[in-house]
């Protein structure tokens, strides 16, 4: 167990205790209480360190069911799909393959220089040579270092910047409502990482027939960040600024073929972290009452049921 949380600038301090609801000298009771919980989950293989446990709380604004809820299940979509969910070797030639491709990377500067990370993805792959869940395993990497390491991600949350501008038919054919309803399962409902915003950029008609596929499974206040936008970004760099976007965006950052080869260096620092992932996840067998129906976490609009955890 790693018994060290790290403290947050000022400013940072400032949102978690007021957005999040975030009382310093209360954190080791909630932690202890959180702890004492997972203790007593038999099916439950976990990351017991307080930094990680600590986003949970805090991505759930500190109500600990909610906590517990999400956990839970991060534990048992990593287990579900350990292909796409459950990245245990950064040193992986298919993985760091797909890496240098930049279909997902973080951009370095936050928002306003203290608010949410940005996350960029593009369809920049080949469709003959990957396959959609391929190019998702390192996002979903990225995502993990980001609880891990990122304490504007881990307060202010993330912005997502999707890019169609090389998506193809092919590329379209491969986002299934099964990939899509494994990708929103994890992102919005496991990861304790709160989504601001999300700009799809550089739209097709083809993307708008994906969408009708993807929209469902998000939650309604989701639905209600979603900007969808052609070739023109002024919406978006009016909202971000130059500062924190790439040249290819109108930006003042280097391109993000170079943002690229700089991001990729910090799988390098996290080769320990993700090889503990093969330690963890869940033991259905073990789960007290019925084991996780998982397939039935979502109803009609992609509603996500309550998963009763205690």
């Amino acid at each position: 167990m790693k018994n060290c949380i790290s403290s947050l600038n000022e400013e940072l301090q400032k949102i978690a205790n007021e957005e999040l609801g975030e009382v310093t000298s209360r954190i080791p009771e909630d932690l202890a209480t959180l702890r004492l919980w997972l203790q007593h989950q038999p099916h439950l293989k976990y990351r017991d360190d307080d930094q990680f446990l600590l986003q949970f709380l805090r991505g759930c604004k500190y109500s600990m069911e909610k906590a517990k809820t999400k956990l839970d299940l991060f534990y048992s979509l990593k287990s579900k799909y350990p292909e796409m969910l459950n990245l245990c070797n950064v040193d992986d030639p298919k993985f760091r393959e797909v890496c240098k491709l930049g279909t997902f990377l973080t951009l370095p500067n936050p928002v306003n220089g203290t608010g949410p990370r940005i996350v960029v993805g593009r369809y920049c792959y080949p469709t003959n040579k990957f396959g959609v869940e391929d190019i998702f395993q390192p996002a979903c990497a990225l995502h993990e270092i980001l609880l891990a390491q990122d304490p504007f991600a881990c307060i202010c949350g993330i912005i997502y910047i999707v890019d169609f501008k090389e998506a193809t038919a092919s590329h379209f054919l491969q986002m299934t409502p099964n990939f899509c309803m494994k990708l929103v399962s994890f992102l919005e409902k496991s990861m304790p990482l709160r989504i601001k915003s999300v700009y799809y950029i550089n739209t097709s008609g083809a993307a708008q027939q994906f969408f009708k596929i993807l929209f469902p499974f998000f939650s309604q206040k989701l639905r209600e960040r979603v900007h969808v936008m052609g070739a023109d970004l002024s919406e978006m760099i009016k909202d971000l600024s130059i500062e924190c976007l790439p040249k290819d965006y109108g930006g003042n950052l280097p391109s993000l073929e170079d943002l690229t080869v700089e991001f990729n260096k910090s799988w390098e620092s996290c080769r320990e972290f993700f090889k503990e992932n093969a330690n963890c996840g869940t033991d259905e067998t073990l789960r007290p009452g019925k084991p996780l129906d998982i397939d039935g976490l979502f109803g009609v609009g992609g509603s996500f049921r309550q998963l009763i955890v205690d």
